[in-house]
């Protein structure tokens, strides 16, 4: 598909039939990690969980009922990135954005897997609202690693129609 046709055909997909296979999984995550960071620093973390059991319980321990429903079928992938690594010299914080560019390199890591993941075929939706103290728990995940997301990955079980968008002046001032 041409990029252009990509980004205006994927969309936020609430309701799966089927999660991604582990060989096209990796092929997402492996193209997710071609996405550009502070100097190279490839702070970003994903955590995929495939397994039925796994899926069950992380969404019942996790998710608020409508993303556990929402997410019913697919696979998930938690992202995290390093705190204190990209936006920081060796005397702190190299301007005022500090960790913010942890999320902003995260941010184009996950924009980069939505991409890659409807290039395959597959359909996405990334849930912010989570308990991230019970998926830091749940996952392992270390103290230094901030949680932003849970990306739901699969086959759409229906389609979904697009979001409106704000127009372009409304966003955007050119000079």
């Amino acid at each position: 598909m041409e990029f252009k046709e990509l980004i205006f055909a994927r969309n936020s997909i609430r309701a799966y039939e089927s999660a991604i296979p582990h060989d096209d999984l990796e092929a997402v995550l492996k193209a997710a990690q071609r996405a550009p960071s502070w100097k190279n620093q490839q702070t970003s973390r994903c955590y995929a969980i495939e397994s039925p059991e796994m899926l069950e319980s992380f969404r019942e321990a996790v998710l608020p009922p409508f993303n556990a429903k929402n997410a019913a079928n697919a696979a998930l992938i938690v992202t995290t990135y390093v705190k204190g690594v990209v936006g920081f010299n060796d005397d702190g914080p190299a301007n005022e954005v500090g960790n913010g560019w942890g999320a902003y390199d995260l941010g184009l890591h996950d924009a980069f897997l939505i991409l890659a993941a409807s290039d395959l075929g597959y359909d996405t939706l990334i849930m912010g609202i989570r308990d991230g103290s019970a998926i830091r728990e749940k996952l392992g995940i270390p103290e230094n690693e901030q949680i932003m997301s849970v990306i739901a990955i699969g086959k759409r079980a229906r389609d979904a129609s697009p979001r409106p968008r704000k127009e372009l002046e409304e966003v955007t001032k050119f000079f």
